[in-house]
């Protein structure tokens, strides 16, 4: 198992707002790297507890071997699923909730799993490789309508049509099957721009189909729901998104909900410095809210 490559996106203010204490209880309800999980974990201390769920058995298998020591609890679970794991746990209340939403640079880097354009890997995208229909199952047999739909709502792809046409049009040839396969028609969708764009054409394609294939926006909306219930008063709840379809939910579920007070008024970004010295986390918004 390599160890991992990703770096967590607004460290220093994420664990500002949390304001974690010794003997606290928290969950990261997106493990991912194991970095945010550790600065939780430091701060609470062995009087404390961090509760740690991620899909990605990868992900589980490397943290368990990167923070030994720590007082974590790691479980393969959507963060949805929080209250029945809070339950199996026995534990009533927290003091707060990281979810840090979108795809790591760990699972961007392997090569099996589709994640990246240029892969020669399956067209999978799923981040539990168990559960579910694969991006290739819904590239592969959903209607051309039905498939210009996710890719539209789920991506924002103003093409989405085009490409849809030109996807059903190529898989009556020979079904997709890699991930490069996907990248190289949405490219051709986007003659004598594709090179000036600011991100690679098959970037909001990628994305649609990912969250689709997840249930990426359905589990946050479903945790954004349920978690004022198990914080307790004071707790806070912080998201970090990764685009408009994220952080359109995170704002609206912080204004709305009476048992949340937003902390943030606008989304905190990241610096200059930090952009520069990862160019992933240039999308990143955090929104903070405290249970009331």
């Amino acid at each position: 198992m390599t160890s991992t490559v990703h770096v967590s996106v607004l460290p220093a203010e994420t664990i500002a707002y949390l304001d974690p204490q010794p003997g606290q209880t928290f969950v990261d309800g997106t493990l991912g790297g194991g970095g945010h999980t550790r600065q939780l974990a430091e701060r609470v201390g062995d009087e404390g507890l961090v509760i740690a769920c991620d899909r990605d058995l990868a992900a589980i298998e490397r943290a368990e071997q990167s923070l030994r020591g720590l007082p974590i609890k790691v479980t393969q679970r959507n963060f949805c699923e929080l209250p029945s794991v809070l339950q199996d746990l026995e534990i009533d209340l927290i003091d707060g909730l990281l979810l840090d939403l979108g795809l790591s640079s760990d699972q961007l880097a392997d090569r099996n799993r589709g994640f990246s354009f240029d892969s020669d890997g399956p067209l999978d995208l799923r981040f539990d490789e168990t559960e579910g229909d694969t991006a290739a199952d819904l590239v592969n047999l959903l209607s051309e309508k039905d498939l210009a739909d996710v890719i539209y709502q789920n991506g924002e792809e103003r093409l989405s049509r085009r490409i849809a046409k030109k996807v059903c049009l190529r898989r009556k040839e020979k079904p997709f099957l890699l991930a490069s396969d996907l990248a190289e028609i949405v490219t051709s969708c986007y003659p004598g721009r594709g090179a000036r764009e600011r991100i690679h054409p098959a970037t909001r394609t990628f994305q649609a189909l990912r969250i689709a294939v997840n249930r990426e926006l359905s589990s946050l909306e479903s945790i954004l729901k349920s978690a004022p219930d198990f914080i307790r008063p004071g707790g806070k709840i912080a998201v970090i998104s990764f685009h408009s379809l994220e952080d359109r939910r995170v704002k609206e579920a912080f204004r709305e909900d009476e048992r949340l007070e937003p902390m943030t008024k606008k989304p905190i970004i990241p610096s200059d410095e930090e952009i520069m010295q990862n160019p992933r986390s240039r999308s990143a918004k955090l929104r903070v809210a405290r249970r009331v």
